[in-house]
């Protein structure tokens, strides 16, 4: 995979606002991806050549990406991606514990942690003179998934009892953790002196994905801790299981505007 910081072109590099990067022509290879690094966020290419089957990476960390391209000449099945990063699922509780010795409670299992939300997807402008494009224009601007909330920690078993006391209580299961919410889908503006032209194309040879990214389920709740058993049916009392974590919110989908230059 190609990084934009590294590519063997002759490159005008200008640190600002934004982090801009200017080729004369831009080939991505039928197959390879080309990836804008960390700190890139512009792309201005007099040509620009999409393959068959290629990619052309924005940077995720940047809100705002932008394309200025005179010439844009796209093969078949090639994609521009801007997802946004997925979150991570939240760790589960801890178990509770069962006390040594006769006739102790368990302690309780932990709450599980809550899912990461799911980060937005880029907002692109893509500013473009003349586009051709020979198969199909992927633009995937979709939000990031949450992630899931981990698991309650299981409650603590109840220790045995003796004659002289019941069993201990079982503890309670943890509470599992709330699911991250899916991130926001990114917003794409195409800007063209053939707007009208392009917006025909919608659906067949430019696709646009915008969706809000899925919201993460919430985590199970913790089993419950086991009564410690006594004789003579001097049993202590089991735990109550952990509630399930509330799910989190899906996301938003983005918007597609045309702008058309004179």
């Amino acid at each position: 995979m190609k990084r934009i910081g590294f590519i063997g072109l002759l490159l005008l590099m200008t640190t600002a606002a934004w982090s801009q990067v200017r080729v004369d022509k831009l080939v991505i290879k039928s197959g390879e991806a080309f990836e804008f690094d960390n700190e890139t966020d512009i792309l201005v290419a007099d040509t620009l050549v999409m393959m068959d089957s290629s990619r052309l990476i924005l940077n995720e960390l940047k809100r705002e990406n932008f394309i200025r391209a005179k010439v844009a000449i796209i093969g078949k099945d090639c994609y521009i991606i801007g997802i946004g990063i997925h979150g991570k699922t939240g760790r589960d509780g801890r178990a509770g514990v069962t006390q040594v010795g006769p006739c102790r409670d368990g302690s309780d299992g932990s709450n599980g942690v809550s899912g990461l939300s799911g980060g937005p997807g880029v907002n692109l402008s893509f500013y473009v003179e003349n586009l051709t494009v020979d198969g199909r224009l992927i633009i995937d601007l979709s939000g990031g998934n949450g992630g899931d909330g981990g698991a309650g920690g299981k409650g603590g078993d109840g220790s045995p009892g003796t004659v002289h006391c019941h069993g201990g209580d079982g503890a309670n299961g943890g509470n599992g953790g709330r699911g991250g919410d899916g991130g926001h889908g990114g917003n794409l503006v195409i800007s063209s002196v053939n707007a009208d032209v392009i917006r025909n194309w919608i659906g067949t040879k430019v696709l646009f994905r915008n969706y809000g990214g899925k919201a993460g389920q919430g985590g199970r709740g913790g089993y419950i801790g086991s009564a410690g058993l006594g004789p003579n049916r001097r049993n202590g009392t089991d735990g109550k299981p952990g509630e399930y974590g509330v799910n989190g919110v899906r996301g938003t989908e983005g918007t597609l505007t045309f702008e058309m230059n004179q």
